[in-house]
């Protein structure tokens, strides 16, 4: 049985600028159907946190540009359900504002806070794992989060090291020791080597007291702000309120501003399928290949002599292509994208390149 205190918080305001000429200002890679799956990344995410959260219980925060876009996407929702940001200031903010308004409605909340664009593969493990960190995040003053077995030394990820067992009942709960940013490929090798390094997930469990209690300690101006609309939320003026304060507020990440410098931090480990689809490479990875290990989107691609290449182009294009090896070809909205896969990093230089050059209905 779904708890009328469980909450769901999905953000949903990033850009996704590392997936462009697909992932546009416009159109971000949370609204796009990334594996063609049939369902958008925020689909699916919301299909996935409604099995043990109740519908009106999810709140998406977003960007002002996105509402309807989300609205079109979740017709389940209603617009009192949808959290506009004005401007984007990191994962703090952002957590901050959904907290302070499911307290007003729900002081004895429990929050499940979710990045919209993640790929999860394994839904009933995702499910088991979350109910166990609500069960025990509903009765210990404890932030939690998900931490993933890594798989190999990967460098887009962060991570997370355990120390201590925490939970007699949850045997892959754990005190968290240490955060690591990134790392170059030599630590995350000995990370991997070490058995004590997991990959953060991102997503977070807890309840709203203890979030609060977490800000109030750390990052008193963010929560101080908030709070100061407390009255403005669910009325007309919250919008009013919203943009005050995204105007002045600090731009921190939650594990930064939060996890980082508390105590009480645990970790679940887990394995589900878990990807957090941020680059075209890890699309690859998840995604289907045929004989010469191509990822192909696309009804009319043909391919010769093309190996270990992406090609995601729209339905109705003929694609001919010959000669090519771990490249990706991409095209959206005529715009056609065509670079190594192991140079992908400089698709942000070839945006910052079109934006100064032909202005940024292109980006």
């Amino acid at each position: 049985m779904v708890s009328e205190n469980v909450y769901c918080v999905i953000m949903a305001g990033g850009i996704g600028s590392r997936f462009w000429p697909l992932s546009r200002s416009s159109k971000p890679k949370q609204f796009l159907d990334i594996l063609g799956t049939g369902k958008s990344l925020i689909q699916q995410t919301y299909q996935r946190v409604t099995r043990f959260c109740k519908p009106e219980n999810v709140l998406v925060v977003t960007g002002t540009a996105y509402r309807d876009l989300v609205l079109e996407h979740l017709p389940e929702i209603g617009p009192n359900q949808v959290l506009l940001e004005p401007m984007r200031r990191n994962t703090a903010p952002c957590i901050a504002y959904a907290n302070q308004v499911i307290y007003k409605r729900n002081p004895n909340a429990i929050v499940v806070v979710a990045p919209s664009d993640h790929l999860i593969l394994e839904p009933d493990k995702f499910e088991t794992t979350i109910l166990s960190a609500v069960d025990f995040t509903s009765h210990q003053n404890a932030l939690l989060t998900i931490g993933i077995k890594p798989s190999r030394p990967e460098t887009g990820y962060g991570y997370i090291q355990i120390c201590d067992k925490a939970d007699k009942k949850i045997p892959n709960l754990y005190k968290v020791k240490t955060f690591t940013e990134k790392p170059n490929l030599d630590l995350a090798k000995i990370f991997i080597d070490s058995g004590e390094f997991y990959w953060n997930s991102g997503i977070f469990i807890w309840s709203v007291k203890a979030i609060n209690e977490a800000f109030e300690k750390h990052l008193p101006e963010i929560q101080s702000q908030f709070l100061g609309i407390t009255d403005m939320l669910d009325t007309p003026e919250q919008a009013s309120g919203i943009q005050n304060i995204y105007s002045e507020c600090k731009n921190i990440s939650i594990d930064y501003g939060i996890l980082e410098k508390s105590d009480n931090v645990f970790v679940i480990c887990s394995e589900f399928g878990w990807s957090d689809l941020g680059t075209w490479g890890s699309m690859y990875q998840n995604f289907n290949k045929d004989n010469a290990q191509n990822a192909i989107l696309g009804n009319n691609v043909m391919t010769y002599d093309v190996t270990g290449s992406i090609i995601n182009v729209p339905s109705n294009k003929l694609v001919v292509l010959q000669g090519l090896k771990d490249y990706i070809v991409a095209e959206s909205d005529n715009i056609l994208l065509i670079c190594k896969k192991e140079s992908e990093q400089d698709i942000k230089r070839f945006q910052n390149d079109v934006l100064l050059e032909k202005g940024d209905k292109f980006i």
